[in-house]
């Protein structure tokens, strides 16, 4: 048979395209055990993160030269402490050689074999003649076929998935410990003595009003920011109208000259918004009202025979009564704001009037509101 022969019904399709279908099966099959892996270790059976928990002891100072033991505890999700199977196939090498030998050996000979002798005398004289004659003939021929077929697929595992990970991070930024429980000890971690336990614990109390009263200042602040953006916002649509006149009214040239002054009122306004509703919440005359903005703000108004007056009730309606609202709801978030800080300055006095020595009045009234926290 001839060298090209040999190569004749090789499936090549077959040859190549079969390992890279295998190898496709094998990367579905290595995704869904790495989903399954998720539900299963990652979540119980209504949905939820299991998550496990871990329990440790801190050690804290305080200013009276006590210390807190505290109990924490903080529930982390399963899914970030173990590793998550993520096999996935990175390469598929398909190497495929076929060697044909053919080798033809020829060997001839023959193998004949005769014999004869004669003799004959001369005078007295005898001589004897004898030979043989031989042939050997044979023939050998050998061939020799060999092919090599090599697949090899690598995988490796690529870790948490992206998108998992970006999850694990959310929670993660929700994680804090929990305080679980916290027991008073002096400066060594010992045990306190009844009447320093006493006035550790009014301390302690103190310092826990104190901590919920900064949050709550915080918080007042937040919604009191809040208020001010709301009324600049409401005041920028208010301004924009009177800009508005100007462009399509037939005297602009007279209303813009005017717009000077109003817009001077109005930016004065929007820099010194905070410091007027203050002012206005502070005014034990001035409420700031229901129905009216305050004069305080200086704002101006414009009609469209150009001309400039006070910004007061009738300018404009719609935007009038907005302004309105958003000003005494910013002098309310102002009051809620400096009652906090008030409450919280009281606070911090206490307890430091307690932490000097002074154990009276101070120290009953945190045992009464550590009951009422109870």
């Amino acid at each position: 048979m001839a060298v090209a022969e040999q190569f004749a019904g090789l499936q090549m399709d077959m040859l190549i395209g079969a390992p890279l279908t295998a190898a496709a099966d094998a990367s579905v099959q290595l995704a869904n055990s790495t989903a399954d892996f998720i539900n299963r270790v990652g979540f119980d059976n209504e949905g939820n993160v299991r998550k496990v928990a871990f329990g440790y002891q801190k050690l804290s100072m305080n200013e009276d030269g006590t210390s807190n033991l505290d109990d924490l505890k903080v529930d982390v999700p399963i899914l970030a402490i173990v590793p998550i199977p993520n096999l996935q196939v990175d390469e598929v090498n398909i190497l495929f050689d076929m060697e044909v030998k053919e080798s033809v050996k020829s060997e001839s000979s023959t193998d004949i074999g005769s014999s004869f002798s004669a003799s004959a005398g001369f005078w007295a004289v005898k001589a004897r003649v004898s030979g043989s004659v031989s042939a050997h003939n044979s023939n050998t021929r050998s061939t020799d076929n060999s092919a090599k077929y090599h697949v090899d697929v690598r995988a490796t595992n690529h870790g948490t998935p992206e998108g998992l990970a970006r999850v694990l991070d959310m929670i993660a930024a929700n994680v804090a410990p929990a305080l679980v429980g916290s027991t008073l000890k002096d400066e060594n971690g010992g045990e306190l003595s009844a009447e320093a336990k006493k006035r550790a614990e009014g301390l302690k109390t103190l310092r826990m009003q104190i901590s919920e009263l900064e949050k709550r200042v915080l918080a007042a602040q937040e919604g009191f920011d809040n208020r001010i953006a709301i009324l600049k916002d409401i005041a920028m649509s208010q301004l924009n109208i009177y800009h508005g006149l100007a462009e399509t009214d037939e005297k602009k040239d007279t209303i813009n000259k005017k717009m000077v002054e109003v817009d001077q009122a109005w930016n004065d306004f929007f820099g010194r918004t905070s410091s007027l509703v203050e002012i206005i919440a502070e005014s034990s005359s001035e409420s700031g009202g229901e129905d009216k903005v305050s004069p305080i703000f200086g704002l101006k108004a414009i009609d469209v025979q150009g001309e400039v007056k006070d910004y007061v009730d009738g300018s404009d309606a719609g935007k009038y009564k907005a302004i309105c609202q958003a000003q005494n709801s910013a002098v309310g978030a102002r009051k809620n704001l400096g009652a906090a800080k008030e409450e919280l300055l009281e606070k911090k006095a206490e307890y430091s009037a307690m932490l000097s020595g002074g154990t009276g009045a101070a120290l009953s009234k945190g045992k009464g509101s550590e009951k009422d926290s109870e």
